[in-house]
């Protein structure tokens, strides 16, 4: 009887472990869709912290070494963040003369390239005709031409309203960024104190110290990389004739700090503009094989070696991050997708319960074969 009523309790208690496991999962679940939803909705309000989060980690290495050597930390704190917001300024001061001609010159820009390829176009409506009676693409005989994207009134004041929204953003960002690295360590010293155990607050402060060293080199390198990328391409458009060079310089520079989708992005404007610009398609071509080129010895090469080995993080991981973060926050979501995905990967790599997470976003480790005997 009694052993009747043990296996009884033991397996009431197998059931009640699978329903808290089941329990378990399904807050995981509700807790992921509000903490994206939340995301999503309070993007002004966060993006803002995001930022000085990133910028404090970045720069708080710097602060504690003058610091060392005698200099406050709120004279080091109000120097790099002057610095930094003068050369925001000058780039965009650079940038907003020709930006302000080529927005103005969009719907000539798109007519002109219309035209130069109007023999393709009119291949591809031959075809969509023919496809089109078969059923295939329904009845709508459109002209492609007439179908090419044309940057109305619409999509430019969006654009504009991005840009502002992400330049207030970056300000606010800035200002707490002279606050909080002024106080030195001091919101560190909380966070430890705030820590109840001795071995969580070693944790801790290794987890900070981890983040800024990671974040710092990852956001160090890429910005010497991308500094010579847009200085090759900026030569390299300049010595074919492309005009606003530099312009294209500065923008691969900044566009090569989102993964994957800069690149794209970058090749195609200075295809579009080369086919205005010059007259035959063999030279517009040199163009965007120029930006391809540069930007494919960067991505394959220069900054798997230089940065990959040190941030062990995994290339599918970091291509769905940045589609994550670029439906989230739109383009200041990608630019900060690599750093949060680092942050996310320090964490997990010290936190237990994380770990398994931690090892889907990092890179395989390299495995070595004993020789036999």
């Amino acid at each position: 009887m009694s052993d009747l009523l043990d296996g009884t309790n033991h397996g009431s208690n197998d059931l009640h472990t699978v329903q808290l496991r089941a329990i378990r999962r399904l807050l995981t679940g509700i807790f992921i869709i509000v903490l994206f939803a939340a995301t999503f909705f309070a993007r002004d309000l966060l993006l803002p912290l995001v930022l000085a989060i990133l910028i404090v980690m970045t720069l708080s290495p710097i602060v504690r070494s003058l610091e060392k050597l005698g200099i406050a930390p709120a004279v080091t704190a109000v120097a790099l963040i002057v610095v930094i917001s003068a050369i925001l300024a000058v780039a965009s001061y650079l940038l907003s003369g020709p930006m302000a001609q080529m927005i103005h010159d969009a719907p000539a820009i798109s007519a002109e390239i219309r035209w130069k390829l109007r023999d393709i176009l009119d291949q591809i409506a031959v075809l969509r005709d023919m496809a089109s009676r078969m059923g295939t693409f329904g009845t709508d005989s459109a002209s492609p031409a007439a179908q090419v994207v044309v940057a109305d009134s619409g999509l430019l004041q969006g654009m504009l309203t991005s840009v502002a929204q992400a330049g207030s953003s970056l300000i606010a960002a800035l200002i707490l960024s002279v606050f909080v690295l002024s106080s030195g360590d001091f919101f560190l010293r909380r966070l430890i104190e705030a820590v109840p155990r001795l071995t969580d607050k070693k944790r801790a402060l290794t987890i900070v110290r981890d983040i800024e060293r990671q974040i710092s080199r990852y956001l160090a390198s890429i910005t010497l990389i991308n500094a010579i990328l847009g200085l090759s391409i900026g030569v390299g458009l300049w010595l074919i004739g492309m005009p606003y060079a530099y312009l294209w310089g500065i923008g691969a520079f900044l566009l090569n700090f989102i993964p994957f989708l800069g690149a794209v992005v970058g090749t195609t404007l200075v295809a579009a503009i080369a086919i205005v610009t010059f007259d035959s398609v063999g030279h517009a071509l040199l163009a965007p094989l120029i930006y391809f080129f540069c930007t494919s010895i960067e991505g394959q090469f220069i900054t798997p070696t230089l940065v990959g080995r040190r941030l062990e993080l995994n290339t599918s991981a970091v291509f769905i991050t940045v589609v994550l973060w670029v439906w989230l926050w739109g383009v200041p979501g990608a630019l900060l997708a690599v750093p949060i995905l680092v942050l996310v990967k320090v964490i997990c790599d010290n936190v237990d319960g994380m770990r398994s997470f931690g090892l889907f976003i990092g890179t395989e480790p390299v495995r070595t074969v004993a020789e036999p005997g």
